[in-house]
């Protein structure tokens, strides 16, 4: 197969984390497929823009990944930059595939949200050529919006996107959803009827095992405390947000600050300054270690004890949630501990650690002393069942299931 994956976040490793169709591409490819990336040539939650002239586009090879970056405007934050970065793009990226298309025909093309307008224009341009596409649901906008940014969903513009969301999935040749529960929020819309489900598949997230373990042997963090730290190591990586609560976890820390417990907190982010004044101002154990490039991440998680996710709750977690972390903290083999239960909850599901809300800080403090109250033998457990969970995400595996939905969006245009 000839595919065109379209992305508008599509990050090389190198650059950033959002690296799901890098891995495809590599592993598609290793299969003997041809695969080319078309992104934006501004790099999210960075100072790079790929593209300093008024070149179109730029193509660019990483570890034989083929990336096309096509320009698009720089923004910070989701100001209105942002807003006309995610307006402009999918007319460049059009012009960007309508040029390669004189030289070849992709057999299908692979486009992903959650910008619905690249996913649109991916769509018109398969329509217009006679290309089958499958559409990628990695976060569901507009509901994101209403459910994080406190949106009506009356209001007109949500109004609109929910229109071309629904228009979106009535017309991919296949639908691929991140989250275990696409079908049941299809049905909670109502769109049974127009939408067909049986061409709604699941794709979680994954991780590179090979990738993870020889990162894990070459890049150690030099100045780093974690490795020699003999106390009872807690670790969150991530964005340093309000939607990512860490409020509560600090509120454990006040509650643990007696204790041979330490927190290390990889990531920026808007909360971050403010937390940390919190933890000096407490004496905490805690320790703002800031971002970190992604080839770190296995020394880091490695050498935890306990693995942190800590979300805040949503109506959207009841389809479930495919954070990219949780991948990478079942290749550390260490315990998992989640503020919140979602449906379809593989930490649960799977018995990788604990899922439960904490209603406040104490009891957060509690569940994070029972890890450090195992036997060696409990401990054991858990790391064995988070080691046979991440082979099943591998994402070598996975890309099996993306080739398969790839062939059947071909197969099913034939007809």
């Amino acid at each position: 197969m000839n595919v065109w994956i379209v992305n508008h976040y599509a990050i090389p490793p190198s650059m950033g984390g959002l690296v799901r169709h890098y891995y495809f591409s590599k592993y598609l490819q290793k299969k003997g497929h041809s695969v080319k990336i078309f992104t934006s040539s501004k790099i999210h939650n960075t100072d790079i823009n790929m593209i300093r002239d008024k070149s179109l586009y730029r193509e660019e090879m990483e570890d034989g990944v083929e990336y096309t970056f096509v320009r698009s405007r720089d923004y910070k934050g989701n100001g209105m930059d942002r807003v006309i970065n995610m307006m402009d793009l999918p007319f460049k990226t059009w012009k960007a595939m309508k040029r390669f298309y004189k030289k070849e025909k992709p057999d299908v093309i692979y486009t992903s949200s959650p910008d619905l307008f690249v996913a649109l224009f991916a769509l018109l341009f398969g329509r217009k050529h006679k290309i089958p596409v499958v559409v990628e649901v990695r976060d569901l906008w507009p509901e994101s919006i209403v459910e994080y940014n406190g949106m009506s969903r009356m209001n007109p513009i949500i109004q609109v996107l929910y229109q071309l969301e629904k228009w979106i999935y009535v017309h991919a040749d296949q639908l691929i959803f991140t989250m275990p529960g696409g079908k049941e929020y299809i049905c909670d819309k109502g769109w049974t009827k127009k939408v067909n489900i049986n061409k709604v598949n699941h794709v979680n997230n994954g991780v590179d095992l090979a990738e993870f373990e020889e990162n894990k042997k070459l890049y150690n963090l030099e100045n780093s405390q974690i490795a020699n730290d003999n106390a009872f190591k807690v670790v969150y990586m991530g964005s340093i947000r309000k939607v990512n609560n860490l409020q509560t976890l600090v509120d454990a820390a006040k509650e643990l600050k007696n204790q041979d417990i330490h927190f290390y907190i990889y990531g920026d982010g808007t909360e971050k300054d403010m937390l940390e004044d919190e933890c000096r101002k407490y004496s905490l154990n805690v320790k703002f270690e800031g971002r970190v490039e992604k080839k770190y991440i296995p020394y880091i998680l490695s050498n935890a004890d306990l693995n942190i996710i800590n979300v805040q709750g949503a109506g959207l977690n009841k389809y479930g949630c495919s954070w990219n972390k949780l991948f990478e903290y079942m290749a550390s083999e260490k315990p998992i501990l989640c503020n919140l239960p979602v449906n379809y909850d593989l930490i649960r599901e799977k018995k990788l650690g604990i899922a439960k809300r904490f209603a406040n800080g104490k009891e957060y403090a509690e569940e994070i002393t029972k890890f450090r109250q195992l036997t060696s033998e409990e401990y054991g457990e858990y790391c064995q069942r988070l080691k046979e969970c991440a082979q099943e995400y591998d994402y070598q595996i996975l890309t099996n299931k993306i080739e398969r939905i790839l062939k059947k969006a071909i197969d099913s245009s034939k007809r």
